[in-house]
């Protein structure tokens, strides 16, 4: 189902759908393939296994495998090839709320960013582990200076709430 034609009487009118994974798209004046930005997925995970190893009293290291799976099919012909391979760098909030001595609710929301992607009919990855070490030192930095402008626009904002305060009492 890649394109619709509507027939008039002279006419005709040709509605594309969006454009392949492999066509080119432009972000902030840079060229990528893939996913239109914009566009979303939702995953159904399979029972998964987390494992997780306290390194400091607040650092943990885990691992966590499990194959996933969409929550609809994908169009037919969309998508990459079988065998594409990613490598994604997650930042994220993990909330838990212990229920009971064995039991917790467990939520994450953050971002994910990709660092490099290995074709299905390439043996190499797009970047080497520098290029992509490089990457993540980029990310985290910018991920730093929005940080800190946050707690300035907080500071700012708490400093004027409480001088209205000291005004009204």
């Amino acid at each position: 189902m890649d394109q619709e034609t509507i027939q008039g009487k002279e006419k005709k009118i040709e509605k594309t759908f969006p454009m392949g994974y492999n066509e080119y798209k432009e972000f902030e004046g840079k060229k990528y393939t893939g996913m239109k930005v914009g566009g979303s997925h939702r995953w159904y995970y399979d029972r998964g296994e987390w494992n997780e190893k306290k390194i400091t009293p607040d650092k943990w290291e885990f691992a966590y495998a499990v194959n996933k799976r969409r929550a609809w099919l994908a169009p037919e012909g969309s998508g990459v090839p079988a065998g594409t391979e990613y490598h994604w760098y997650i930042l994220a909030h993990q909330n838990v709320k212990k229920i009971d001595a064995n039991n917790y609710t467990t939520s994450m929301i953050g971002l994910k960013y990709k660092l490099a992607h290995k074709r299905a009919e390439k043996e190499k990855w797009n970047t080497s582990d520098i290029s992509q070490k490089k990457r993540l030192i980029q990310i985290l930095e910018e991920l730093i200076d929005q940080l800190k402008g946050e707690m300035v626009e907080t500071a700012r904002q708490n400093s004027k709430l409480e001088y209205h305060k000291h005004l009204i009492y």
